[in-house]
């Protein structure tokens, strides 16, 4: 995870648009509304008792047929990757999206009135950076049974490519590209959802296309179109006449690119890795996307960031000059060796310090310490914890020499990994709050191999010394 220099962005004031849902035939009204800082995307349904609130989250993925569909406490939201997609595109991050039915508008079956309604509302930034998950190796997900995969590589920046193949003749191999996200809005946002004839066919006699006319969705004929399935289309559709163009799709409709299909997947893609929470930096290369595989995908890369999260291990410069070398600790703490358990100090400022200890063979207590197994004892390691606090708290007096540091309080103490013969301790301790008549209370983490190794909240007393 990385804080990047970018801020955060919501949108100025709310906008509104009214369109019909595609499966249940109804006129629904979206609000997009400004939201705070680190909120994320979430649908509210305005037309339910409590207005409840569904977080655009992939662990409320219930079902991927036609769309993707949340539901949290029973309350459900259908078809969330248009207006998910947008957001991404036009790089919003947080943003409430009010509804009062089940599912948004479909439109043109594309992102593009969704974009426009964000461009009117209008973009501002907030204060706090936007978080980044930098992608440092390769993830990816399969589907067994349709052969769809996606991976994510890394990248410099957000990336997706996809790449379909229905195996029709009308509708044979194609690839799309979105290099940079600002490109979404000109290149992906108005690429239109697509089904096939065979599908609409079932759809139509099951009676589950309501909203859908011939202008939000791109029909492939793949498949010989009988005259009763002719009578069927143009009842539902309300036409006088229904033909099939030489390219094999539906009239009523021109492609906006020869691989619009491809388009429309790609702008999938964008949606529903939303489901995400946090922002990609790396390149999706997406073979065969659909909403199930994209779905799962989005929760395995939900799961690896909220544990990458839980080990946030911060990056030191172990070969930076030290703040202060060993001496100048022992200038400052009364410990002597055996006892001195820190080596050199990396960081101070008034409220954190991160210390080094190197843990040799030749430490005293490995001889009784399990000898034929050396460890470091626990204790030991949140002393040492509490000799860099130490430091911290010594800084703030004018004579560090004439004062001695008290535990008072060790809270919450956690031992994760064993510290071994070899390993480099790094310690780091933050303030929890100000430092008041001499009480330091502080948070402290100590870290070995990348690993957060013990954790532990410290308070102690820093009191002068009376042999002045």
């Amino acid at each position: 995870m990385t804080n990047c220099m970018v801020k955060q962005r919501t949108i100025e004031k709310e906008v509104s648009l009214t369109g019909v849902g595609l499966h249940t035939g109804k006129e629904v009204t979206i609000v997009f509304k400004p939201a705070p800082e680190n909120f994320g995307y979430a649908f509210e349904r305005v037309d339910l008792e409590g207005n409840p609130i569904i977080e655009a989250d992939a662990n409320f993925v219930v079902n991927t047929q036609r769309g993707t569909n949340l539901e949290k406490r029973g309350v459900k939201i259908q078809t969330s990757e248009h207006v998910l997609a947008a957001l991404v595109g036009m790089e919003i991050d947080n943003c409430l999206i009010q509804l009062n039915a089940s599912e948004p508008p479909i439109m043109d079956g594309s992102s593009k009135f969704f974009v426009e309604a964000i461009e009117k509302a209008g973009i501002v930034e907030q204060e706090a950076p936007r978080e980044e998950y930098v992608v440092r190796e390769v993830i990816s997900y399969t589907d067994e049974e349709s052969g769809s995969e996606i991976t994510v590589i890394p990248a410099d920046e957000y990336q997706v490519t996809t790449m379909v193949d229905f195996g029709t003749k009308v509708l044979g191999t194609q690839n799309a590209s979105l290099k940079h996200l600002s490109d979404f809005k000109d290149e992906i946002s108005d690429a239109r959802t697509f089904s096939f004839l065979h599908e609409l066919e079932m759809l139509l006699e099951n009676g589950l296309i309501k909203g859908g006319d011939l202008n939000n969705a791109i029909v492939y004929v793949d498949k010989e179109l009988s005259p009763e399935t002719m009578e069927k289309l143009r009842h539902a559709f309300k036409k006088e006449q229904i033909s099939v163009k030489p390219n094999g799709i539906l009239d009523n409709l021109t492609l906006h690119y020869p691989n619009e299909a491809a388009r429309h997947k790609l702008l999938d893609v964008v949606g529903d890795l939303a489901l995400v929470g946090t922002r990609i930096r790396g390149k999706v290369i997406a073979n065969k996307p659909g909403h199930f595989v994209n779905t799962q995908f989005a929760k395995k890369l939900s799961k690896l960031i909220k544990i990458e999260k839980r080990n946030k291990i911060p990056k030191f410069n172990l070969s930076a000059p030290p703040i202060k070398d060993v001496n100048e600790i022992m200038a400052m703490l009364p410990h002597r060796p055996p006892f001195l358990l820190v080596d050199k100090i990396l960081e101070l400022s008034e409220n954190h310090v991160v210390g080094l200890k190197n843990v040799t063979m030749n430490e005293p207590f490995f001889v009784g310490h399990f000898p034929g197994a050396p460890v470091m004892p626990g204790v030991l390691i949140v002393e040492a914890m509490a000799q860099t606090g130490g430091i911290l708290a010594l800084s703030t007096v004018p004579d560090p020499e004439n004062y001695l540091t008290f535990f008072m309080k060790i809270n919450n103490v956690k031992f994760k990994q064993q510290v071994n013969p070899g390993d480099t301790l790094v310690f780091k301790l933050d303030l929890i709050t100000p430092i008041r008549r001499g009480i330091v209370h502080m948070m402290g983490n100590a870290y070995a191999n990348d690993k957060l190794v013990t954790e532990a909240e410290l308070m102690a007393q820093i009191v002068k010394t009376k042999n002045e």
